[in-house]
């Protein structure tokens, strides 16, 4: 593990100080020393990309705050359906970015999507219009410069909402009952204990959650390409596609490798927020309740956010505002409502208003969540005439196979699914394999470095592949391994074995060591304990990893679009990007290669969700 982790990570990022000390001329490579750094100075696409990657990332993160929150707490109150409701609310977080993309490409399409043709019908388009919130009718939500980092914003929190209401739920889960029963003695309204209580309560989880996803959303690339491909102009490229097209399209492989090791304190200080974050939830001694300073500074942290945000995009705070101002509005005024209605008698009433209030909320996130899903699913069966007619939208008429086969018929489609099926399996077995023994390293035995070994596996696992796909992608000339499913495999473990490292470890450590003890004073070995005791036990955390290292790989984008060139070597999410041919979008075959796409990984979450808590003690005791 120790060998992989160095050499797949921690070299290449060593190699990328390097290059961005070079400059390529003509065959020849020659040091610059800082010279790539200081012309970033003056770099106006480099500014834009940063600034981008911030206004991208400020924006999705306080919307995925305030959604998952939201059904977070909506789910977390519910007494029946719980389960049924949060695997549904799961299944955009499930679906690979690839789906996500095309699905929301097509329904902002100005002139054949369905989000125009909705907004129309109900004369809400021409509102928007009226009030200035857009230029123009029909939108052109991924076209026009004010509409397109909002429209990639409102795709990215699509995918991620469920990512925040599942951890919070959680989150939610741990806050003590009696802390909420002691405050509604106390007088407290529904607002006060959401104030008091539940952040308070959710502190840790929210800023171990938000930092997390702040890495990825950040170092986000895959999402931004697939809708805009940072356009129109370079209205939504991210710092990472100003790496890429440096590096790779123009071949200067040191100016690359600048833009991304630019940012890599951004990133040091996220991680920090992290590690801090997780060691405090480890089991640090309470601390004496926080002063008037403290309990301040995340208000006036959240006030220098905001005056940033609306220095550098007026246009995107302004219809932000409004949205949340909205939401914000009516939570308050049903809670206060609820909270009114006992207090004059009317304990029917105020139940009344509170089911319908969380019933319609639940029922507005299900649609948006659900919409864009269920848009891939009936357009896949829909004739290629129904989708140019744009008629009969939420229904095939007739219903058809026809997408499927010209799918297969004009595409090399099998040839990536296997290509996918190979590459993904193959990652997940070297994850699992090396994860198990390395885990179990960490967890039992007691060697020099173990801890410095255990924070490098996390610094390694929030490590963004935009640090990585430069000089991963030199390597792999160097050994003349491009374009071939052996770069995959090879490149895959960066970002699957530290994850899978990190959660055994968490998953070992939980097992009681009373059990190998007594297998050991039996006669058992130590790899007998291991393979006989605690990989039962571990059942739960093994599936876990086999499960995110395969959707992982299934899903990953980067690192196959720039290590593969030939069709004969893409993986899925490659090889549907590919089918796009300038203006040229078969809608029907790519709902048709999503849909297939989408049903395998489905299919093993509905299947890891149902044994994840099984196997917890079998076979690990004796008799």
């Amino acid at each position: 593990m120790a060998v992989l982790v160095g050499g797949l990570v921690l070299v290449p990022i060593a190699r990328s100080v390097f290059t961005s000390t070079t400059e390529r001329h003509g065959p020849d490579t020659v040091s610059v020393g800082l010279d790539n750094y200081t012309a970033l100075i003056g770099d106006q696409q480099f500014h834009t990309g940063v600034a981008n990657s911030f206004v991208f990332t400020a924006y999705a993160e306080v919307f995925k705050v305030v959604l998952g929150l939201s059904a977070a707490l909506l789910l977390h109150h519910r007494r029946r359906g719980r389960a049924v409701l949060a695997g549904l609310l799961l299944l955009p977080w499930v679906v690979p970015t690839v789906v996500t993309a095309f699905s929301w490409r097509a329904l902002l399409d100005p002139i054949f999507g369905s989000v125009n043709a909705l907004l129309t019908g109900s004369g809400i388009g021409p509102l928007l219009a009226g009030a200035h919130l857009v230029d123009g009718w029909p939108a052109g939500w991924l076209s026009d410069p004010s509409l397109a980092m909002p429209s990639v914003i409102l795709v990215n929190v699509w995918k991620g909402v469920p990512f925040f209401t599942v951890t919070f739920l959680a989150g939610l889960k741990a806050i003590p009952a009696d802390l909420y029963e002691a405050a509604t003695i106390d007088g407290a309204s529904s607002l006060q204990r959401f104030v008091h209580v539940t952040l308070p309560g959710l502190r840790h989880v929210i800023t171990v959650t938000v930092t997390l996803s702040s890495i990825w959303t950040f170092n986000n690339f895959d999402l931004i390409w697939l809708l805009t491909q940072g356009g129109p102009g370079d209205a939504t490229a991210p710092y990472v596609l100003v790496a890429y097209t440096k590096a790779i399209l123009q071949l200067q492989y040191g100016a690359g490798a600048a833009v991304t090791l630019v940012m890599l304190p951004v990133i040091g200080g996220l991680v920090y927020v992290l590690v801090r974050s997780m060691r405090r939830d480890a089991g640090a001694a309470p601390r004496r309740p926080a002063g008037k300073l403290r309990k301040a500074r995340p208000w006036v942290i959240a006030g220098a956010v905001a005056l940033l945000l609306l220095w550098a995009s007026p246009q995107i705070f302004w219809k932000a505002a409004v949205v949340l101002g909205a939401i914000l509005l009516i939570a308050v005024a049903v809670g206060r409502v609820v909270s009114a209605l006992p207090t004059r008698g009317h304990r029917r009433a105020s139940s009344l208003v509170s089911n319908l209030g969380s019933g319609v909320a639940l029922a507005g996130l299900l649609a948006f969540g659900l919409g864009p899903l269920y848009w891939i699913a009936v357009t896949a069966f829909k004739s290629e005439d129904q989708i140019v007619m744009h008629y009969s939208d939420l229904w095939p008429t007739p219903w058809t196979l026809q997408q499927f086969a010209d799918l297969f018929a004009n595409q090399p489609f099998g040839r990536w699914y296997v290509n996918t099926v190979v590459v993904s399996l193959a990652s997940t077995t070297v994850a699992l394999v090396c994860a198990a023994l390395a885990g179990y390293a960490l967890a039992r035995l007691r060697f020099r470095g173990a801890q410095s070994f255990t924070v490098t596996v996390l610094l390694t696992y929030v490590m963004p592949g935009a640090l990585l796909f430069i000089p991963l992608y030199q390597l792999l000339i160097g050994v003349r391994l491009t374009d071939s499913l052996w770069s995959l495999v090879l490149t895959y473990p960066t970002f699957t074995l530290p994850f899978a490292t990190w959660l055994l470890t968490g998953y070992f450590s939980s097992i009681p060591v009373e059990l190998e003890e007594a297998a050991l004073v039996d006669g058992c070995s130590r790899i007998q304990a291991f393979r006989r005791v605690v990989l039962p036990l571990a059942r739960p955390g093994l599936l876990a990893v086999a499960l995110f290292t395969l959707t992982n790989a299934w899903n990953e984008f980067l690192f196959a679009f720039v290590f593969i060139t030939k069709d004969e070597y893409k993986t899925l999410p490659v090889g549907m990007q590919s089918m796009i041919a300038g203006d040229v979008v078969p809608q029907g075959q790519l709902a048709a290669a999503s849909l297939l796409v989408s049903i395998p990984v489905v299919l093993m979450y509905a299947f890891g969700q149902r044994f994840l808590t099984d196997g917890l003690t079998a076979g690990a005791v004796k008799g």
